[in-house]
Parts: structure tokens; C-alpha cells; sequence
């Protein structure tokens, strides 16, 4: 065996060996990488996810401008008279407005898939120490279209979810709930929609 093919046999053998590694580590801690066919059903969902997200948002603006601005102010009563101001024309324009209108069938799919993937990974062990940090939650099913309830507690989504998830528009954001995914307009403090029991019961 010439130098050049002994060279090149042992690197054959030693990427072999980088490869079997990386699986087998991503098997110890039960995650396997996504197959090409569910990153493309994730992006798939997603993309059908941000389009309906863009459309609120779009409601949510024309909306907002049909209303005095609100000048700044230190007033908490004129800041709470114009959310509810706010909440009640978005609701009056979504008024047939229901579970699956923003989170369609595909894109919970997508987010069913990342969550697993997620607590089922490396990270999973920090994501559920975030989650166990928020306040105990009592069983509770909020309703799209419907006002966030004061005093209901919420978690925000852990650092590493976060990053998994479709970004979003500065107008809407996601909230942990129980075991729920609530998608919030936080500035008309307005559950736009959700999926029940996506995050594992174990947390």
C-alpha cells in the first residue's frame, strides 16, 4: 500500500469514526437529528404558522390606528382604558375567531415535533428547570379571543425553545400556560390562539 492510499485509508476510517460518535451520542440522550422529510414538514408548518401571524398583525395595526394614540403617559387607568379599547375592536373583528385559526393542523405538527425533540434532547433537563421556575398553575383552559385573565400566572418559553420556534412580530409573543402554548397580543393583552397540552406532563 503506497503512502497516498494508507493516508487516505486511515482518514476514511478515523470520519467513519466521527460519525458513528456523533449518532451514538445523540442516541444516549435520546434525540435523533429531524430526517430531511420532518425539517421540511417543520418548515412547511411554520411558514404557514408566520403567514397567518403576519395577517393579524396586519388587523392588529389597522386597528390600532383607528384609536386615539395613546400619548405617553404615567397614568396606568389611560394605559388599561386603551388595551381594553384596543382588545374590544380586535375581538368585535375577529369575532368568529377560534382554536386552529393561527395555529393551523400542519404548524401544530410542527410545534408538537419541536417540542418533543427538544425535552427529548441534551437541553431538555434546562428546559424543564425553566418551566418548573413559573408559578404552580391550577388547571385552566383560556379561550381564543378572550382576554388574558389578571392574576393567571404564566412562563415565558425557555432560551433554547425560543430559538427553535418561528420569530415573531414585536406585537404578538408566546406563553407557557399549564401544559398550553398560548400565542398573546400583548399589547391588546388578547389570547390570539393556542395548542393545548403540547409540553410534557412530567415537567
Amino acid at each position: 500500500m503506497t503512502r497516498k492510499r494508507k493516508f487516505e485509508y486511515l482518514l476514511h476510517i478515523v470520519m467513519w469514526g466521527l460519525l458513528l460518535t456523533s449518532v451514538g451520542a445523540k442516541l444516549s440522550t435520546g434525540q435523533a437529528a429531524p430526517s430531511p422529510p420532518e425539517e421540511a414538514k417543520n418548515a412547511a408548518g411554520f411558514k404557514e404558522f408566520i403567514d397567518r401571524v403576519q395577517a393579524y398583525v396586519s388587523l392588529h395595526k389597522a386597528t390600532a390606528s383607528s384609536l386615539p394614540p395613546l400619548r405617553p403617559t404615567d397614568q396606568p387607568e389611560k394605559i388599561a382604558n386603551h388595551q381594553q379599547a384596543l382588545a374590544l375592536r380586535i375581538r368585535e373583528a375577529r369575532r368568529h375567531a377560534r382554536r386552529g385559526d393561527i395555529f393551523s393542523e400542519e404548524a401544530r405538527k410542527a410545534f408538537r415535533r419541536t417540542v418533543r425533540e427538544e425535552f427529548g434532547g441534551p437541553h431538555g433537563h434546562g428546559a424543564r428547570t425553566t418551566i418548573r421556575q413559573g408559578e404552580p398553575l391550577k388547571t385552566i383552559r383560556l379561550h381564543v379571543n378572550e382576554p388574558y385573565p389578571d392574576g393567571v400566572p404564566y412562563t415565558t418559553l425557555p432560551p433554547t425553545l425560543l430559538l427553535e420556534f418561528p420569530k415573531l412580530p414585536d406585537q404578538v409573543s408566546y406563553r407557557i400556560v399549564g401544559r398550553d402554548l398560548i400565542l398573546l397580543d400583548a399589547e391588546a393583552n388578547l389570547v390570539i390562539d393556542r395548542i393545548p397540552d403540547i409540553f410534557p406532563e412530567s415537567i
